[in-house]
């Protein structure tokens, strides 16, 4: 990774603040071990973090060849071999057939359909010194916690939008965000929204359960780079840099008893091509061990953040995201597929006709601002965004122009008994 890609302005940082910040950045030996526990942090007995990472760490995308590939796509089961096959630099000239094959695997499995959501963000606190999130502790933005009422009305004016499905996400911070404020947010939405999803810091089995009974539908995680050591590098300060603990999130939230679990690694910060294996894998082994769950994947790339514009993804072009998303449909063809507003809008209106089957609508990643961004009234008094997005199409939009990619727009299909 280029030295320069990251750069944070620190001149509104404390005297102090700024000394440790520069120690953690030039001095690994000030960092907690990033495979060590910490107080609290609830192990399990699970062998899927050892069966990844070997498959990951052995993994040479260069040895695989055309013959390699045109195997995998003629073959009737996708194989794990096959798998890293079409992930390959040698995949890269049949993407057309890997497109049409994906295709066809989505309409078998998910017809016409094409879900859509919303993420809210009711807090952008955080205790972790992420160095390309515009979240993190040293970053100098504006930081804000909504309060129920201010939750509610958010939650109000998103579904009176439309929406029927909605995304709540906080910065990490059990001070400021604790297990029992995010319940509370689940509770409320309940009341507005059929299906429940969750995007927090990382928690224990009964803590998931606990957030289930609130109503919780399903919980995603991002495990950002699946190289433990280049993740060592990324995360400085904070409960997120203890990599096994994170790795176990989704199955915690299975064990607790939660509906469904969403995995990604965010493109760009390491070996894209063996983020995306273990990506895929990490949902492949857990399924075999949880077949009742529901999973997805996305594949995010890096963006640019408040006060470092230089993040960009390294080598995840456009084409190698379509390859990414098409492999993972031929060898997950039940699984779902999320395509975010960090994409542009040409890209998600063609991927959602090969492999996507999930896309968000009406996207803000700032704090308290949908008002603004849904009724045009001035918002003074809202937090920072997390990053900036390509496609800021509302629901109405995203709804019209998923229609007219001759598609049909789900906003919920669960029947509640």
């Amino acid at each position: 990774m280029a030295e320069n890609l990251f750069f944070v302005d620190s001149e509104k940082l404390s005297e102090k603040a700024l000394e440790k910040k520069h120690r953690l950045e030039q001095d690994p030996s000030s960092r907690r071990d990033h495979m060590a526990y910490m107080e609290g942090m609830e192990r399990i007995d699970s062998t899927i973090r050892d069966k990844v990472i070997a498959e990951m760490n052995q993994y040479d995308y260069e040895k695989y060849t055309d013959a390699d590939v045109r195997r995998a796509l003629n073959s009737e089961r996708c194989t794990v071999e096959d798998l890293k096959a079409l992930l390959s630099p040698a995949a890269l000239p049949y993407l057309e057939q890997m497109a049409r094959k994906a295709k066809t695997e989505t309409s078998k499995h998910f017809g016409n359909t094409v879900y859509l959501f919303t993420p809210l963000y009711i807090a952008n606190y955080c205790e972790n010194y992420c160095i390309y999130c515009g979240f993190n502790c040293y970053n100098d933005i504006r930081r804000k916690k909504l309060s129920y009422e201010e939750i509610e009305k958010e939650m109000r004016v998103i579904a009176d939008s439309g929406i029927e499905e909605i995304l709540i996400l906080t910065g990490e911070s059990r001070t400021k965000s604790d297990v029992t404020y995010i319940g509370e947010a689940c509770k409320l939405a309940a009341k507005y929204f059929r299906n429940v999803g969750l995007e927090i810091y990382p928690v224990n089995t009964e803590e998931y359960r606990y957030l289930h009974e609130c109503g919780a539908d399903y919980v995603t995680v991002f495990q950002e780079t699946y190289d433990s050591d280049k993740y060592e590098t990324l995360h400085l300060l904070g409960h997120k840099r203890v990599f096994p603990y994170r790795f176990d999130a989704q199955e915690r939230a299975l064990m607790g008893g939660m509906r469904g679990v969403g995995f990604s690694a965010l493109l760009g910060l390491s070996d894209f091509r063996k983020d995306a294996l273990a990506s895929a894998l990490h949902v492949y082994y857990l399924q075999r061990k949880y077949p009742q769950a529901e999973y997805s994947l996305s594949c995010p790339r890096l963006r640019p953040i408040i006060n470092n514009d230089r993040i960009n993804p390294l080598d995840v072009h456009e084409k190698e995201l379509c390859q990414i998303l098409c492999a993972y449909r031929i060898f997950l063809p039940f699984v779902g597929i999320t395509v975010s507003s960090r994409e542009q809008k040409h890209f998600r209106d063609g991927i959602i006709k090969i492999a996507a089957t999930k896309v968000s609508a009406g996207v803000s990643t700032g704090i308290g601002d949908h008002e603004s961004k849904y009724k045009g009234e001035e918002t003074t008094d809202g937090g920072d965004e997390q990053f900036e997005i390509s496609d800021g199409r509302s629901f109405d939009e995203m709804y019209r122009d998923v229609t007219g990619e001759g598609l049909q727009p789900v906003l919920n299909d669960y029947v509640y008994v």
